[in-house]
């Protein structure tokens, strides 16, 4: 969940304590040479994330002959950080004057780690426990990343523009979500597992270099902290007590608890269900980040011709769309893959249109001093539960089967509808 503001396309420089300047208010995104810089930054990096998820467990199971347990911590390894730094890194954000020399940073030591993965086999040095340890290192790296980024984002483009900005980021989470896992298997295939991780460091480089080419002035003026704890609990107060914040924090916890649960039975459901051939199945997920896409391209222009409060209304009603048509499904296999290709596609697009527009609701809604702990706080929210949900997916299905879950996620999910309309998000 991003911010920004605009910033000079030439060497003309306004005052540093100049957040919004008015001349460069109306010029398209796609002109503005910082917003592009921190656009292919974030693309090249997600990118990269996605081809690690294939090749860093591949590396575990093919050359390490890791086991069910340490695939288990190795896959623990990365939400781990998440939980343990989220609110903290949210309060360090807000104390600083400059956001970008942390991002930078951390993008430097990802690709660190990264590195030592390839370097480490080939020294015939590598196991699953050093594995594990980059997997924490590239978490925790991401983790205070993304809490750096969002209230740096206020400094690269305009408030009027945010919106815009935030879809074109989350065009970017799924073309790496499509072309991500087929690039990785690719290199796996081509260059082996540990060198396919290479690349994840390459990207992480790149995206460093990009962040680091980025002119604008940064003039964030720092929140007064009490301490570290009372940040973090101050966070949460503002968080939890503003009724718009409140409703975002709701909604997104409440979708991502059914929605984990949802994910934890999917595949057992397609194949033994629902009969689903498994190339099918990979298929169905690609279609959904190209409905991602559609997505983000349809957000902005509804947007500016209903704002975000409607649209973000208006898609929320959408989200138990597939699951319901999942729980429902039978008959010809022709007929269930075309129901689910035309689902997977809408809820695609509907998740990429509400999470834009949460986005720009947190930004506009938050207090700007205490941005970064509004946003760690709903993010390690919504990331806490996903654990829960799915073991709570597995276990519901060990009791009432398959098709009752996957009835029970969809009506969970719909409880998010009533989280924002019954918010001030409803009033014009």
């Amino acid at each position: 969940m991003p911010d920004q503001r605009t910033r000079p396309m030439s060497n003309t420089r306004p005052h540093p304590h100049t957040t919004e300047p008015e001349m460069f208010h109306h010029t398209p995104l796609r002109k503005q040479r910082d917003y592009r810089l921190l656009w292919l930054a974030r693309t090249t990096s997600i990118t990269g994330s996605e081809v690690s998820k294939l090749a860093i467990p591949l590396t575990a199971v093919l050359l390490l002959s890791a086991s069910p347990a340490q695939m288990g911590l190795l896959t623990s390894a990365a939400f781990l950080p998440a939980l343990l730094l989220g609110l903290h890194s949210g309060a360090i954000a807000d104390r600083l004057r400059r956001h970008r020399p942390v991002m930078i940073a951390c993008e430097l030591v990802a690709a660190v780690a990264a590195f030592s993965v390839p370097v480490a086999w080939l020294l015939g040095h590598l196991s699953v426990t050093w594995l594990i340890v980059v997997a924490l290192v590239i978490g925790s790296a991401a983790t205070v990343f993304k809490a750096a980024n969002f209230p740096h984002l206020a400094a690269v483009v305009p408030a009027e523009q945010r919106t815009e900005a935030l879809a074109g980021f989350h065009a970017s989470y799924s073309l790496a979500s499509v072309a991500g896992p087929s690039l990785a298997g690719l290199l796996v295939q081509a260059l082996t597992a540990p060198i396919a991780v290479f690349v994840e460091g390459c990207s992480f480089l790149v995206s460093a270099l990009l962040l680091r080419s980025i002119r604008t002035p940064e003039a964030h003026e720092p929140a007064v902290s009490r301490g570290l704890t009372r940040d973090v609990l101050e966070g949460l107060r503002l968080t939890v007590m503003h009724p718009t914040l409140r409703a975002l924090l709701g909604a997104g916890t409440t979708i991502n608890l059914f929605a984990m649960a949802y994910i934890a039975v999917y595949m057992l459901y397609m194949v033994n269900v629902l009969d689903i051939p498994q190339a099918l199945i990979g298929f169905l997920i690609a279609v959904g980040g190209l409905g991602g896409l559609l997505g983000a391209w349809a957000t902005t222009r509804l947007v500016k011709r209903f704002g975000e409060n409607r649209v973000l209304l208006g898609s929320i009603l959408f989200f138990p769309l597939d699951i319901v048509a999942v729980a429902a499904l039978d008959g010809p296999l022709w007929w269930k893959f075309s129901a689910l290709l035309v689902t997977g596609a809408i809820t695609g697009a509907i998740v990429v249109a509400f999470s834009t527009c949460l986005g720009a609701v947190l930004l506009r809604e938050a207090p700007e001093a205490a941005r970064g702990r509004v946003n760690s706080t709903i993010s390690f929210a919504t990331q806490g539960v996903m654990a829960i949900g799915g073991v709570a997916g597995g276990l519901l299905a060990e009791l009432i089967g398959l098709r009752p879950v996957i009835w029970v996620c969809a009506a969970g999910i719909a409880l998010s509808i009533i989280w924002i309309w019954a918010s001030p998000l409803r009033r014009p």
